[in-house]
């Protein structure tokens, strides 16, 4: 696990862009947290990482936007996800075991279609202090882990 601590907005898009670099396709990484945690300034800095240079937006009603970049970028939120089948109606699988990054917020929502490798961040914070722990749930993220722990200030 990596603990993070970020002071601003733009702090937590520079982290998202540090992480954003050191992906790969078929990558999914998940963010956790309440409303107002910081998640989609994250996920901003992580598709700028993976190179979309079109302005991400928050894809609370849509449920997915698709971007490209280095590669094809599907950020997801799954705010408003109530049933499975709502997300295998949008093609849900598809987009996760494809060959883009798949961001998803609200994972949680996602019920047994969830895989057990994905790369899991939680963000809690007040004001614009952020917590940010990475935790790997495969062990193709333990090196990227390493990797970050070089570039980032982590925290105890």
């Amino acid at each position: 696990m990596l603990k993070i601590k970020t002071s601003n907005p733009e702090e937590t898009f520079e982290f998202g862009k540090k992480l954003g670099n050191k992906l790969n396709p078929g990558d999914i990484v998940c963010l956790q947290g309440d409303l107002g945690a910081g998640k989609t300034s994250l996920a901003k800095g992580i598709c700028a990482g993976l190179g979309v240079t079109v302005d991400i937006t928050s894809p609370t009603y849509t449920i997915v936007n698709e971007y490209r970049g280095r590669m094809r970028v599907n950020h997801m939120d799954l705010y408003r996800i109530s049933k499975e089948q709502q997300l295998t109606d949008i093609g849900f699988e598809d987009y996760i075991y494809g060959d883009g990054v798949s961001i998803i917020e609200w994972p949680d929502k996602s019920g047994t279609l969830m895989p057990d490798n994905y790369l899991d961040i939680n963000m809690k914070g007040q004001g614009n202090d952020r917590e940010i722990r990475i935790i790997p749930q495969a062990n193709k993220f333990i090196g990227l882990i390493t990797e970050l722990k070089k570039d980032a200030d982590p925290i105890n």
